[in-house]
């Protein structure tokens, strides 16, 4: 039946010999282990419990959720073809589910990272320097994400109670408060820009040549800048926005409060600084406790 299926794939459903390959390798594979878990099994009798107990034995041997994904969606893709050829009377991969892929855990600096970057560095008194500055605060003391920031205006900075008032995705709006420290670099950023060029754009932040700043242009400047202040291979906007998050956890906030500060729609979607926390936290429990 494996030859039959293969056959199809090359003279019925063209596909490449690197494809015809990539199945083959997948369903040989499986055949094997029937061969060795059922002796004298074939691959057409297989049922579910077979199949998922193979792809416990994949899992086991240390292969990732992407790669048994793989082999199943091979797998269905040969009971599909054997039963409509009515080579098989039943399809038991059809009701599997592979396993889930683990998301990635956010990057973050670290809080002495921030410190030397941001207080140690030795900082220019010029416009781009002070702007450099003032969009790096920002990003680290409020978690905005880098459209957010582009989309401030001068009318959303309340510098009496201390907040912004942002805009997010959808148009969502919400209230960010801040503290002393981005009053104050806000304020000499806005003298600086103010005495740098004539504004006749109602943004906050404005490029060299007095236009609302781009995307591109907010990340060029922070990845710069975090080059060298930072080991990690992503030195973007969003990774401030992670920083802030952690530091905030870390110090003692709610989840329910960084989601608000964040923009969350649920509460899940920031769960995942608390499995960032817990990992920060188990690496300094392996190398400090003496029996870990």
């Amino acid at each position: 039946m494996i030859d039959q299926f293969l056959n199809y794939l090359r003279f019925e459903r063209n596909a490449s010999q690197q494809t015809v390959s990539t199945y083959e390798d997948c369903l040989r594979e499986f055949e094997a282990y029937l061969t060795y878990r059922e002796s004298g099994l074939s691959i057409g009798e297989a049922d579910a419990d077979l199949i998922r107990e193979w792809m416990e034995s994949l899992m086991d041997r240390g292969n990732n959720a992407s790669t048994i994904n793989k082999k199943l969606s091979a797998l269905r893709s040969f009971f599909r073809f054997a039963l409509k050829r009515k080579l098989v009377t039943r399809d038991p991969a059809h009701c599997i589910t592979g396993p889930k892929k683990s998301k990635p855990l956010p990057q973050f600096m670290r809080e002495g990272e921030m410190d030397r970057l941001l207080d140690d560095r030795g900082w220019e008194d010029d416009f781009k320097e002070i702007r450099a500055r003032t969009l790096l605060i920002l990003l680290y003391e409020t978690g905005i994400r880098r459209g957010e920031l582009i989309g401030l205006n001068d009318a959303d900075v309340d510098f009496e109670v201390g907040q912004l008032k942002v805009t997010g995705k959808r148009n969502k709006q919400r209230i960010v408060p801040f503290g002393t420290e981005l009053a104050e670099a806000l304020k000499r950023y806005i003298a600086a820009r103010n005495e740098q060029m004539k504004v006749d754009c109602d943004a906050l932040f404005l490029n060299d040549k007095g236009r609302r700043m781009t995307g591109q242009q907010v990340y060029q400047i922070v990845h710069r800048h975090l080059t060298g202040a930072t080991s990690l291979k992503k030195r973007s906007p969003h990774v401030l926005r992670h920083t802030f998050a952690t530091a905030m956890l870390n110090n003692g906030a709610g989840l329910e409060s960084i989601k608000n500060l964040l923009g969350h729609e649920s509460v899940s979607t920031t769960e995942i600084y608390a499995h960032t926390t817990f990992e920060q936290l188990k690496r300094v429990y392996e190398e400090a406790h003496p029996r870990a």
